[in-house]
């Protein structure tokens, strides 16, 4: 038998090396009396660009066909597990804190997005097996997991049926040697859709594209909610946490589609003008019914008390202090009463579900934390339920990237690290504006998507009276203008709210209100001087940034520190393949430098 362990860190995750050691040998007696033990199994793989790993997947060739094919396992050592909230996809077992995802979901969870994403399984779902063995588990320990009914993607075998798993194990694979388990490591990776094209084809019909792991449990939690809140007729408030790329935005679409479909009066809802009239202009183009179902924050407070379902609030960290602002009319200024922003949300639905990250909070008046609103759901008596999500989806599924930022902004304890490279994302810091530019545009001509975005740390211009930009952002002798403030195109820069998918924004500058909420392949962050290291760390300088909210004498210095860190954790974190960073200070572009030392560009 061959085994091939995919990489982790030293000391990475060793409750779950302990949980996968001590259920390997139960695996590998199976196949030693199944006849396979020559066979190659990959223990821990990783599937491309998460964080997500399959438990082992064994690579062989059909006895019948000769093909390649493959049996993707999820081990589990639950003696007991038994379904819960009268829903047969969520789980609680033994020893286990907390609601888990029934283990034949899981699995095919991880069958489907390998025969989608993975080239030589693609168009080839014969090819994949999969099954989930609770080895220290009998029948009848388990016995109403069984309402979930198996198909190829998941089947569910137990410790007492281990010859049944052993047949369906040489059923799928033969003894004699094979190359499959290196076609699978060697093979190319096919691109992902980005969240509009998801969108538009979710609001459709249901898609393939599964969400996994804690996603997958997130959006079935939520379901179930809904349907305790018809039941019941009770009001529950969902909170659904994570960071940059651990999926809020894609629960929220298939929670839209969905529910759409159940026949739930329900609606999506963001603070951002760029990410919501982008899903009206792409994912719900040529359909005015369709557009209906992407509002804004501030449109419910008109709304009757639970006159929707369900409110999907995403990006819920944008969540205001209050609705209105100097430019709503006085006559509803007055109507509205200055309720606050939350409470209009939770009033507008029967479920108000909130998806947020606090650490993307950017600017004062933003309110969408965790505790915040928790605090306003119990004052109305309210049930709240929390969702936590781990993982990362974006950034090449980089967890070490994920963790460099943290530490490099003083999100984490233990201050900057050196960046060790990752063969699934790509760090680098250029020498030079001009440099990040040009390694940005040899990959955007190469068919990537690319932006460049910068802290609010230069004045931001009208147009010029011809319609032009203004080259605003300079650093010595390069320049660029930043992204349109208009609301239309002009002179062929997109205008604000698209700058992140029009193929034209590669050649302005971002800011934090177009990027946020967005991703592209590649990512060029400038950092201005608003954030500079000194005395071994990164700090914040106010009279360095120019952003006008940011100039607020009730803006105090901690809260402004606090919302300059965020605003560069997004910027650093919207990237699939790689990020290239510059800074404007000396002493600070010589600590990048140091951290990544052989990351230039």
């Amino acid at each position: 038998m061959i085994v091939e362990r995919q990489r982790r860190k030293p000391g990475q995750d060793n409750a779950q090396t302990k949980s996968w050691a001590a259920s390997l040998p139960e695996i590998a007696g199976d196949l030693v009396e199944a006849g396979l033990g020559e066979i190659e199994m990959l223990v821990e793989f990783r599937l491309p660009e998460t964080t997500s790993r399959a438990d082992v997947i064994l690579a062989g060739a059909n006895p019948v066909t000769g093909a390649d094919s493959y049996v993707i396992v999820e081990l589990k050592q639950w003696s007991e597990a038994e379904l819960v909230h009268n829903c047969d996809r969520i789980v609680r077992a033994s020893n286990v804190v907390g609601d888990q995802l029934h283990p034949i979901e899981q699995v095919r969870g991880y069958c489907r997005y390998l025969s989608r994403y993975v080239e030589v399984l693609h168009n080839r779902p014969q090819a994949v097996h999969g099954a989930a063995y609770l080895h220290n588990a009998t029948e009848k320990s388990i016995s109403t997991l069984r309402a979930r009914h198996g198909d190829q993607f998941g089947r569910l075998f137990t410790g007492e049926g281990q010859v049944e798993f052993q047949k369906f194990l040489a059923a799928r694979l033969s003894p004699a040697p094979s190359d499959a388990a290196q076609r699978l490591l060697d093979s190319k990776i096919l691109p992902r859709p980005h969240l509009f094209e998801f969108t538009a084809s979710e609001l459709r019909h249901s898609t393939e594209l599964s969400l996994l792991d804690n996603q997958d449990l997130a959006l079935q939690r939520v379901l179930e909610q809904v349907r305790l809140s018809h039941e019941r007729a009770q009001k529950s408030v969902v909170i659904v946490t994570g960071g940059p790329g651990s999926g809020k935005s894609l629960i929220a679409v298939k929670l839209l589609g969905e529910l759409g479909r159940r026949g739930f009066r329900v609606r999506h809802a963001t603070g951002s003008n760029a990410f919501t009239q982008t899903l009206r202009k792409y994912p719900a183009k040529g359909s005015a019914e369709r557009k209906e179902l992407f509002q804004f924050f501030r449109t419910f407070a008109s709304y009757r008390t639970n006159e929707l379902d369900v409110l999907i609030c995403d990006e819920a960290h944008r969540v205001r202090e209050v609705s209105t602002n100097r430019f709503t009319p006085k006559k509803e200024r007055e109507k509205q009463k200055a309720q606050p922003q939350i409470d209009e949300l939770m009033n507008a639905a029967r479920v108000p579900v909130f998806l947020l990250d606090e650490h993307q909070v950017v600017r004062p008046g933003e309110v969408g934390t965790y505790h915040e609103i928790q605090a306003h759901a119990a004052r109305a008596g309210n049930l709240v339920h929390t969702i936590p999500l781990s993982g990362q989806f974006r950034c090449g599924g980089s967890e070490e990237y994920d963790e460099w930022v943290r530490r490099l902004l003083r999100m984490r304890p233990g201050g900057p690290t050196s960046w060790a490279d990752d063969q699934h994302f790509e760090v680098r810091v250029a020498q030079s504006p001009q440099e990040m530019q040009d390694f940005l545009r040899a990959k955007y001509d190469a068919g990537a998507t690319a932006r460049i975005t910068a802290g609010y740390c230069w004045p931001w211009s009208e147009p010029n009276a011809d319609g032009t930009l203004v080259d605003d952002v300079r650093i010595g002798s390069w320049s660029m203008p930043w992204n349109s403030k208009a609301t239309r195109e002009l002179r062929g820069a997109p205008s604000s709210p698209f700058w992140a998918t029009n193929p034209a924004g590669f050649e302005q500058v971002g800011c934090i209100y177009t990027a946020q909420g967005f991703e592209y392949d590649w990512a060029g962050v400038i950092i201005g001087p608003d954030l500079v290291f000194r005395g071994r760390r990164l700090a914040t300088v106010r009279d360095g940034n120019l952003d006008k909210i940011m100039k607020l004498k009730s803006l105090h210095d901690d809260r402004f520190d606090e919302l300059i860190r965020n605003v560069y954790r997004v910027l650093l974190t919207r990237a699939m393949r790689g990020v290239v960073i510059y800074s404007t200070d000396e002493e600070t572009q010589q600590f990048l430098m140091e951290l990544m030392p052989g990351s230039k560009v």
